[in-house]
């Protein structure tokens, strides 16, 4: 069955939807910096070239969208996941979930890779959905196919792809979380 929402991570201390992608290519830098000398959460794991690199996996990803017919309002997507994926709220210190019904979403603001962008964008390993972006009408056969990543393989035993991450090209239907980043 597929999941009815869509879901974002984030630590409470920072708020939902605090997009290093929006920031300055020299602030998101530093930002993240930051956040590696603390020392905690995944974040803090990043390697030195990972904001140039999801750069160039952003930018891919809008234009396989587009070409899907896609319209993204954003230049740069905020992620969400679809359904819960507990795991990925033990990334923060203090992890937070946020679930919004799939059905404020409008379809040709949204796009999903099986997977995180990362292993599915970059993994050469011949799983079929490698490299692919795909529409929410994709969705039921996609999930039918190859199974919904939390349940298939929640400990990522047998891969990276341990959810659908969603990527969110428009900021209509998350102006009242978006509300909350403000001091």
């Amino acid at each position: 069955m597929l999941p009815l929402d869509l879901c974002h991570y984030y630590d409470c201390s920072q708020g939902p939807f605090r997009n290093l992608s929006d920031l300055p290519e020299a602030e998101a830098e530093r930002v993240l910096n930051a956040i590696r000398a603390q020392g905690m959460g995944f974040a803090s794991q990043r390697a030195v070239d990972y904001l140039s690199i999801r750069r160039g996996l952003e930018q891919r990803v809008r234009e396989l969208f587009i070409e899907k017919g896609g319209q993204p309002r954003r230049e740069r997507p905020h992620y969400m996941i679809l359904g819960a994926c507990d795991w990925v709220k033990s990334w923060y210190v203090a992890g937070c979930e946020l679930c919004i019904p799939i059905a404020n979403f409008a379809a040709e603001h949204v796009s999903f890779t099986y997977g995180d962008t990362f292993p599915a964008m970059r993994y050469g390993d011949g799983k079929p959905t490698r490299g692919k972006v795909y529409t929410m009408a994709e969705l039921p056969v996609l999930v039918a196919e190859f199974g919904l990543p939390q349940i298939c393989n929640p400990d990522g035993k047998l891969g990276p792809d341990r959810y659908i991450e969603a990527q969110v090209w428009d900021d209509a239907s998350l102006r009242a979380w978006l509300t909350c980043n403000q001091p």
